[in-house]
């Protein structure tokens, strides 16, 4: 599994969330909304540090990261992140994985 950002995407957590180099950004599955893949789940976010990492990607010193204990919400896929300039809010691409 990998985790993809847009330059747009790493933008915005830069820019709007503030984050620093040595911060985090956990991407996991939460109640209520939907996905390419879920029904009544969307994707969730949370400025938290990596510790059971499944997948991560380093960009400018932050660590965007998806848990294990989220494998159940992503498994099978890619997750690619990019950001929505009209709608103001990141967008979740899921990307299925090819053996």
């Amino acid at each position: 599994m990998k985790i993809e950002l847009t330059q747009n995407a790493i933008d915005w957590f830069e820019d709007e969330v503030g984050l620093m180099p040595g911060g985090g950004v956990r991407f996991l599955g939460k109640v209520y909304g939907k996905t390419d893949i879920h029904e009544g789940f969307s994707v969730g976010m949370d400025i938290a540090q990596p510790g059971d990492v499944l997948a991560q990607e380093k960009i400018n010193g932050i660590t965007y990261f998806i848990d294990k204990n989220d494998e159940w919400f992503f498994s099978g896929h890619d997750l690619q992140v990019d950001f929505d300039k009209k709608a103001d809010e990141p967008i979740y691409k899921f990307i299925e994985q090819t053996k």
